[in-house]
């Protein structure tokens, strides 16, 4: 094959999916002349799984995405078709929103996005080598022999790399979706010197709407109150389209086991790993045997199609058992698979590989996001590639790279557990991964990040202003709620009604509001001088409020975390020198390099005294800089 130089940028993303469409579209709007290749310009953002964003733990990586400036949130403000905030009987740090999405159009808005951004070029290739010369990124080579020289390059293969399909016995290579696979990258990426290894995920069949029952089924209709993922969108009321609950049962169970030994998974075709915390219905039929249902929910697409997701019935069997175990389910007795379920197995990297930047360790300028690091969804993969991006424009830049702790973000979260703590398994956020996350809320996203978007460039100047406005209403309303004092004649004959205990001397709306049983809008009787303010501003007073001394004892939680996270590591530091450090512990520091002391007290095997061991040696090393300069 003839190669041909083709072009010369300053960033390329290998990759359209979740993950690439961020990581293209941060550097281009930094500045920086970016192109975005993709083996189908048809994936663009495609949903090959569930047509929704959101959820528990996603919701708030999509709140944060998009208050650092990224395209996630406003993408699916433009195309959803229900909106539902889940968790809403616990407390406000597990709220989570959830958006069931119009496929189709959530490709065609981002990839016009994409096509109208200025520093921004699409290309439909496939990469078949990543250009590198003594540890340093060059470029990319495509299929067709052309050469695109670049500064950086951001690797976002998702499932497409070494791609393979499962359905039953039936196994053949392809990415998700029936589109090509990568096949050919997966050599060049080793020879480079990358540790890869197989990961697997899982579809349900898509069924025909025409041959449902919904008689059988129960309605899941969205939320009366529509909150935007997006802090810059607003009056997003729309007639929203129902979703349908609806359970497995014996005989489901019963067709499963008997085939089970077709199972893909279960015959030992399959070798990669699948997620946990997503399994298909054969793995939940097989571990969760006592129980007698699994719940599923029959999902639209979208508004101009008849195809209906059923989630919840991932599956490798043979389509024969598929649609015979499909039909045992009250509402789908008479359905027609449109697509059936499958299994997909595909390349991915060690994330140990990789900086908290996301970069590599061995090869400059190389960045990697999304799927190809082990993690699972679309979120987790947008809120990488943005990330990724970012931290691509800054490196040309010459500028301080942009990492976020645990104490900062969700984000912050998924990047540590990756590139810290390794995964055996496709990762998936959830709350209960952040230890912070009654401070890391969803509601609360854009006071957290959006200054810090706006000083990296990314946040503009409309965005910024809205949020300051916002941040100057929330601060005056609290400072309102203060000063506004009440007496116990005003109040008690309100809180007798409410079966609530009366005061005995005057107190402020804010020394109100910390009682669990009041909410905002009960004060609204009493407190006549009530400015006329957005329902999330209200919402955000309310919730610091109630939870002041929780969030109070949280922050002083993250200023002890800080203080390991500011005892900064040489990377050049030789721990297989430092007495006293066990084997164990030495070779996991040295192989991940921790840039803090605290990143490398939660590296697997890296034990509290060998943390304690660390800190004696920093002293040390501190106390001969010091007399040398004496």
């Amino acid at each position: 094959m003839e190669r041909f130089v083709s072009g010369n940028y300053d960033v390329i993303v290998v990759g359209a999916g979740h993950a690439g469409c961020e990581a293209a579209l941060a550097p281009a709007r930094m500045g920086h002349s970016t192109l975005l290749l993709s083996i189908n310009l048809d994936s663009i953002a495609m949903m090959p799984c569930n047509p929704s964003i959101g959820g528990t733990g996603k919701g708030h990586l999509v709140r944060e995405l998009d208050a650092l400036g990224g395209q996630m949130g406003l993408n699916t403000d433009k195309s959803f078709i229900q909106s539902r905030m889940l968790n809403t009987a616990k407390g406000p740090a597990v709220h989570s929103l959830r958006a069931q999405a119009d496929k189709e159009l959530y490709h065609r808005e981002m990839k016009k996005t994409l096509e109208q951004e200025p520093n921004l070029d699409i290309k439909q290739a496939e990469v078949i080598e990543i250009l590198v010369e003594e540890n340093q990124v060059k470029g990319v080579v495509i299929k067709t022999g052309g050469i695109y020289y670049a500064k950086t390059v951001i690797l976002a293969t998702g499932t497409y790399l070494g791609g393979k399909i499962f359905i039953g016995g039936v196994n053949y290579t392809s990415g998700p979706n029936g589109l090509a696979a990568s096949l050919e990258l997966t050599e060049s990426l080793e020879k480079i010197g990358l540790s890869l290894r197989r990961f697997k995920t899982g579809t349900p069949a898509r069924v025909h709407r025409g041959t449902l029952n919904f008689d059988k089924m129960i309605e899941q209709p969205g939320d009366e109150r529509i909150v935007p993922f997006s802090f810059m969108s607003s009056n997003l009321e729309k007639e929203q389209v129902p979703c349908w609950l609806t359970y497995t049962n014996n005989e489901t169970h019963e067709i499963i086991k008997k085939n089970i030994h077709r199972s893909a998974m279960y015959g030992g075709e399959i070798e990669g790993t699948g997620p946990r915390y997503c399994p298909s219905i054969e793995d939940k039929v097989v571990r969760f045997s006592d129980k007698q249902r699994h719940q599923l929910f029959v999902e639209p697409e979208g508004l101009d199609t008849e195809e209906m997701y059923v989630q919840g019935m991932s599956t490798s069997l043979p389509e024969d058992v598929q649609v015979e175990f499909y039909r045992s389910i009250p509402g789908l007795e008479n359905a027609k698979i449109m697509r059936p379920a499958y299994a997909i197995e595909y390349d991915c990297i060690d994330p140990l590989q990789l900086d908290l930047t996301l970069e590599s360790k061995n090869i400059d300028g190389l960045f990697s996001a999304g799927q190809f690091n082990g993690s699972s969804g679309y979120e987790e993969a947008a809120a990488q590639g943005l990330i990724a991006g970012i931290n691509a424009a800054l490196k040309i830049q010459g500028r301080e790279p942009f990492i976020l702790d645990r104490s900062e973000a969700y984000i912050g979260v998924l990047i540590d557990d990756l590139v810290t703590k390794g995964t055996n398994e496709p990762y998936r956020m959830m709350t209960s991964r952040s230890e912070y996350r009654l401070v890391l809320r969803q509601d609360n996203a854009d006071s957290r990040l959006t200054e810090k978007g706006y000083e990296i460039g990314l946040v503009k100047e409309d965005r910024y202003q809205r949020f300051l406005n916002k941040k100057e209403a929330i601060t005056k309303e609290m400072e309102r709620l203060k000063e506004t004092k009440v007496t116990p004649k005003q109040v008690n004959d309100m809180f007798e009604r409410m079966d609530i205990s009366t005061l005995k001397s005057g107190a402020s709306l804010y020394e109100l509001l910390k009682r669990p049983q009041i909410k905002y809008e009960d004060l609204k009787e009493i407190d006549i001088n009530r400015p006329l303010l957005d329902i999330e501003i209200l919402d955000r007073c309310e919730v610091e409020i109630k939870y002041e001394g929780y969030i109070s004892k949280q922050l002083r939680q993250i200023d002890q975390f800080k203080k390991l996270e500011i005892k900064k590591l040489d990377s050049t530091i030789d721990y297989s020198k430092i007495e006293g450090i066990r084997l164990e512990a030495r070779q996991k520091l040295g192989e991940i390099k921790p840039l803090s002391v605290g990143q490398a007290s939660r590296i697997s095997g890296v034990s509290p005294a060998d943390i304690s061991v660390l800190l004696i040696y920093l002293e040390q090393q501190r106390r001969k800089r010091s007399e040398k300069s004496e």
